[in-house]
């Protein structure tokens, strides 16, 4: 945990792709304790006319470098953990690949534990 999706325009280089996956990493390990080998992301490169969104919705002016970050994770986080990794997760990807904070969009899916399944057909966090 969690499942990381990472979505953006097509045509961005290898090294900026790994620099979005690396910073939200870092950030989940940071703020969410999430362990550091605990990765598991899936990279979506969109052509302009599958990836819509509102370029001035709530009056955050996005350009055509907007990401969308969607995570999947237990719902065991307080909002001030939330809070700390949407800052650092911003922060992060400002300074590597340099995405402007206005561009980053974050999305949150809280399950619970037991919806998890990393193989074997097991609910590793079930308690028994």
């Amino acid at each position: 945990m969690p499942l990381t999706r990472i979505s953006l325009g097509a045509g961005k280089s290898r090294a900026y792709r790994e620099a979005l996956v690396d910073g939200v990493q870092r950030a989940l390990v940071e703020t969410f304790n999430v362990p550091q080998d605990d990765q598991f992301v899936l990279i979506t490169e969109h052509e302009p006319e599958f990836l819509v969104y509102n370029r001035r919705y709530l009056g955050i002016e996005r350009s055509d470098d907007f990401v969308a970050i969607q995570l999947t994770v237990s719902n065991t986080r307080a909002l001030e953990q939330k809070e700390a990794l949407y800052r650092r997760i911003v922060d992060l990807l400002a300074e590597a690949p340099g995405v402007r904070r206005e561009d980053v969009f974050i999305n949150l899916v809280e399950v619970l534990p037991e919806n998890w399944s990393f193989g074997h057909g097991v609910a590793q966090y079930v308690k028994r």
